[in-house]
């Protein structure tokens, strides 16, 4: 839990997190085509990188927004707290998501301009594939059971390594790679390197993640149960954040 912090830093350190955590992927693959022409190669370095880079995002920036980068945890966290008032309101879902969208953006922009890659360039990687779209599934309830789930289990503390490693992880497991964050995959519409996904792919993969984030919900609730409804003294507490560190790359 985080003390409040005004919603505009909130919203600021979504843009900035996201931003960074695209850069890291995008950048991370423009390197490794450059050093290696093995694709094995480039994928290990591409995924080393995002691991690390997430990190320590979520373990610097967790404590400010909860280092969420991802529409898919923002909206994830309302629905489970809706009830108990322990995730974010519609107003901060309304002020996260843009910023994540728009950070993502500037990330892939950023990550270009220091490989001298043109600044705006559509990618022209095809992903649009069902058995993609099923490891998008897979890759997004995976990260919505996990950061949920230690949620429950009073673990959050975890979560920078657990994420990053989870993340890391699907990189290798799932068939799409595991981009598993709408924000993302928007952002990586912007650059035709190792990393992009073409614009025409985008509408897919975002939906096969909103099914991750209801299957992962649902798993939830099933393994872990509802939380408890909120106590006389927590109603009586000062005010508090209750978001979970977490992203998805």
């Amino acid at each position: 839990m985080t003390e409040m912090v005004p919603l505009g830093r909130r919203t600021a350190v979504e843009f900035v997190g996201t931003g960074t955590l695209v850069t890291v992927v995008v950048g991370s693959g423009i390197q490794a085509t450059k050093l290696s022409q093995d694709v094995g190669v480039q994928l290990l370095a591409n995924s080393l990188a995002t691991v690390f880079g997430l990190g320590v995002l979520i373990a610097l920036l967790g404590p400010v927004s909860g280092a969420h980068f991802n529409p898919v945890v923002t909206v994830a966290a309302w629905w489970t707290g809706r009830r108990g008032g322990g995730g974010p309101s519609l107003r901060e879902v309304a002020a996260y998501v843009p910023a994540q969208i728009l950070g993502a953006i500037g990330g892939a922009v950023l990550a270009d301009a220091m490989f001298a890659e043109p600044l705006v360039r559509w990618s022209t990687h095809d992903r649009s594939a069902p058995h993609l779209w099923l490891g998008e599934v897979v890759a997004t309830a995976g990260l919505v059971l996990l950061i949920f789930g230690l949620a429950r289990t009073g673990r959050a503390h975890f979560a920078p390594v657990a994420v990053a490693s989870y993340i890391g992880a699907a990189y290798w497991f799932t068939s799409s790679t595991s981009f598993a964050n709408p924000a993302v995959t928007i952002g990586r519409t912007f650059t035709d390197t190792f990393a992009g996904i073409a614009p025409a792919s985008v509408g897919p993969f975002v939906a096969a993640q909103l099914v991750g984030l209801a299957v992962g919900l649902a798993l939830v609730a099933v393994l872990f149960g509802r939380p408890a409804a909120p106590t006389a003294e927590d109603l009586a507490a000062p005010h508090v954040e209750h978001h979970p560190a977490a992203a998805g790359r």
